[in-house]
């Protein structure tokens, strides 16, 4: 059990490191022209595809661990569902945000701590997320267990 617990525990936290080691690094090394659509602090579609390939391979990384640290048993499913709570409760933050940024307009010399302050994702993409970092635990897990 509490192997179980600390399995969890450690996957989680160790997603929560790579997805914001991977978006920083993308966001620095993309730039905001590439990250925003033009003129406002909306995700572009081709940063959306990027989060998207970010959240698949850590939530995987995530699962594979949690399998590996549990040795067995419910605890990769268990990551899931408290990835997926998490990501929804985020979700319904990250909607207000985008409500209250939508009409903000974004200069091209907008400091980069500023912009990330304002970012937003379309309304359907945080929810999109919940599925897929439970989909890439679920997935990572099954690839431990195939060791």
């Amino acid at each position: 059990m509490i192997r179980s617990i600390i399995a969890v525990v450690a996957s989680y936290l160790t997603m929560f490191v790579l997805g914001f080691i991977a978006f920083s690094c993308g966001f620095l090394i993309l730039g905001s022209e590439v990250v925003f659509k033009p003129g406002i602090f909306e995700s572009s579609t081709t940063w959306i595809v990027i989060a998207f390939a970010i959240c698949i391979v850590e939530a995987m990384i995530g699962g594979f661990l949690c399998a590996l640290i549990a040795r067995g048993g419910r605890a990769p499913v268990v990551l899931a569902i408290v990835a997926f709570a998490l990501a929804l409760a985020v979700s319904v933050a990250d909607m207000n945000k985008g409500k209250t940024n939508a009409g903000l307009v974004r200069a091209p010399d907008t400091p980069k701590m500023e912009a990330i302050q304002k970012a937003y994702w379309p309304g359907w993409v945080p929810f999109a997320f919940s599925f897929t970092s439970a989909a890439g635990i679920l997935i990572g897990a099954r690839l431990k267990r195939r060791d």
